[in-house]
C-alpha cells in the first residue's frame, strides 16, 4: 500500500483538493466552485479524486487550508488545519524554492507573500472589496458580453489601454459605460480593466510593500494573460505562472500534513450526516458568533469565540 496526503483548499469562490505522494508528486487533483456550500462542494472533490486515485493508495495524512478550513477539517478528522498564507507559501516553495514575492488573486479577494531564505517575512491581504478580484472581471465580461476566458487574449491585442478606476467596483462599472459611450474600443476597454486589476492589487495589497523578484502569480486571475502582461510591465519584471498555480494552496496544506501523525481517513467522511449551528455569545461586549458542528447530536468542535465565556456558553 502506497501512502498518500490529501489537501483541501475551501475558497469563497472555488474548492481544490490535491493528493500526493511522499514526494510531493500530485497524484490526482480537482477544482470546482463552491457555490456557496463548501460541505457539497467538498463531497464532490472528493467523489472526484477517489476515482483518480490508484486503489493501491491510502490517504494516511488531511490537511485544510481556505475561508472553510475550521469547518471541513474538523468534518474529515484533518491532521492539521493552517491558514492560506502558510499554506500558500509551502505549496509554492515546493516548486519554486527561490521564489521571492507571490502575488495571489482569487475570486473575492487577494494576497501578497513576501518571502526570504524560504521563510514568510511579510503579508498582506484584501476580503474587504471585489474590485480587482476574479468577480470583478466576470462582471465586466458580462458587461460587456465577452467570455472571461478570452480577456486575456482580446487585451493583448491592445495598443492603446483605456484608462479605468478601478478602486471601487462601482465606480469601474460607471467608468467602463462612460468609456464605451465615448467610443473606446472594446479590445481597449479590456485591456484597461486588465492593467486597473494589476493597479488596484500594487496600490492596496501591495501598498508600502518591496516586491522582490523571482515573483510568481497564483489564483484563478492568474489564467488571464492580460493581467499578467500588465503585472509585468508595470513591475518591469518577468512574472512566473504555473499551470498548478490554482492548486498550490491544496498542496502546501497537503505537504504539511506529511509531518503530523497518521490518521485513518476514509472517503466516504462527508456522506454521514453533520449538522451546523450558530450560537450568539453575550457574555461579553464582543458578542461572539460561536460556529458549532455536531454529529448525532454531540458536539464536536465550536469556533468564533474570543474569551472563554464563548466556551461556558457551547458546552452548557
Amino acid at each position: 500500500m502506497t501512502k498518500a496526503y490529501l489537501g483541501i483548499d475551501i475558497g469563497s469562490i472555488s474548492t481544490k483538493g490535491v493528493v500526493i505522494d511522499k514526494d510531493n508528486n500530485i497524484v490526482a487533483s480537482t477544482y470546482l466552485w463552491t457555490r456557496g456550500n463548501p460541505l457539497k462542494a467538498v463531497k464532490e472533490v472528493l467523489v472526484d479524486i477517489k476515482k483518480q486515485l490508484p486503489k493501491n493508495y491510502k490517504v494516511v495524512g488531511v490537511g485544510t487550508t481556505g475561508s472553510a478550513r475550521k469547518l471541513v477539517g474538523t468534518i474529515l478528522g484533518a491532521n492539521i488545519i493552517k491558514n492560506e498564507i502558510t499554506a500558500h507559501a509551502i505549496g509554492t516553495l515546493s516548486k519554486y524554492p527561490d521564489i521571492r514575492t507571490i502575488i495571489e488573486i482569487g475570486g473575492q479577494d487577494s494576497k501578497i507573500i513576501l518571502l526570504k531564505d524560504q521563510v514568510v517575512i511579510d503579508y498582506a491581504m484584501n476580503t474587504l472589496c471585489a474590485a480587482g478580484t476574479g468577480a470583478f472581471l466576470s462582471s465586466q465580461a458580462e458587461r460587456l458580453d465577452i467570455p472571461v476566458e478570452e480577456f486575456g487574449s482580446i487585451a493583448l491585442t491592445s495598443n492603446n489601454p483605456t484608462p479605468i478606476a478601478a478602486r471601487c467596483t462601482v465606480f469601474a462599472e460607471s467608468d467602463l459605460v462612460h468609456k464605451a459611450q465615448m467610443g473606446h474600443k472594446k479590445e481597449d476597454i479590456v485591456a484597461g480593466l486588465c492593467k486597473s486589476v494589476a493597479l488596484n492589487y500594487l496600490n492596496n495589497v501591495g501598498k508600502g510593500k518591496k516586491i522582490a523578484s523571482p515573483i510568481i502569480f497564483q489564483g484563478g486571475v492568474s489564467k488571464n494573460i492580460g493581467v499578467v502582461k500588465a503585472f509585468e510591465k508595470i513591475l518591469n519584471e518577468k512574472i512566473i505562472t504555473d499551470e498548478n498555480g490554482h492548486l498550490l494552496g491544496a498542496l502546501g496544506v497537503a505537504i504539511l500534513s506529511k509531518k503530523e501523525p497518521e490518521i485513518n481517513f476514509s472517503f466516504d467522511t462527508v456522506e454521514e450526516d453533520f449538522e451546523t449551528s450558530s450560537i450568539n455569545c453575550s457574555g461579553c461586549p464582543n458578542n461572539c458568533e460561536i460556529i458549532c458542528i455536531k454529529k448525532d447530536d454531540k458536539l464536536l468542535d465550536s469556533w468564533g469565540n474570543r474569551c472563554e465565556k464563548g466556551k461556558k456558553v457551547v458546552t452548557k
